[in-house]
């Protein structure tokens, strides 16, 4: 994952044009539904912006942003990742947010090292959080997390 402005996540990555006018299609990765409303500032290729319109489409979204007036100037933006100021903790504790255990240590109940996250990949039964060492530990066994460490139950003989 790119690294965007501080505060910020990455939501998804703009798409082609579409039409005259400036909308841009965009492929979100966030669920939040605060994300894609006339009127949130989004931070896109160096800059804030905001959404001035958005419009579901085919799974994804065509959305207006301020300064894209025309065709071209949404064309330059194809490719572009698009950030998002982090919303509040949730008060969910089992929710775990990716930004949030990307680089922590994986320990077993014993305390045993497993290795680092190097990321999350989705996976239509639970996500995995990917090892620096190539393990792939299901998020469902995630037991606890802290700053920096995250605490993981397998089953005997997943990571062997």
């Amino acid at each position: 994952m790119a690294d965007g402005p501080a505060g910020y996540l990455e939501i998804g990555r703009l798409g082609r044009p579409h039409g005259l006018r400036g909308e841009v299609m965009v492929t979100l990765t966030s669920d939040r539904a605060e994300r894609r409303v006339a009127g949130t500032e989004w931070w896109i290729a160096g800059r804030p912006v905001v959404v001035e319109a958005v419009h579901a489409h085919q799974g994804r979204y065509r959305v207006k942003l301020t300064g894209v007036d025309d065709r071209d100037a949404a064309a330059t933006l194809t490719g572009v990742t698009v950030y998002a100021a982090s919303l509040a903790a949730s008060d969910d504790d089992d929710v775990v947010w990716v930004h949030e255990v990307v680089g922590a240590e994986v320990v077993d109940r014993a305390g045993r090292v497993l290795g680092r996250v190097e990321a999350v990949q989705a996976n239509p039964a639970h996500d995995l959080l990917v090892l620096d060492g190539g393990g792939l530990v299901p998020m469902v066994f995630v037991v606890a997390q802290d700053a920096g460490r995250v605490v993981v139950d397998p089953p005997e003989g997943l990571l062997d």
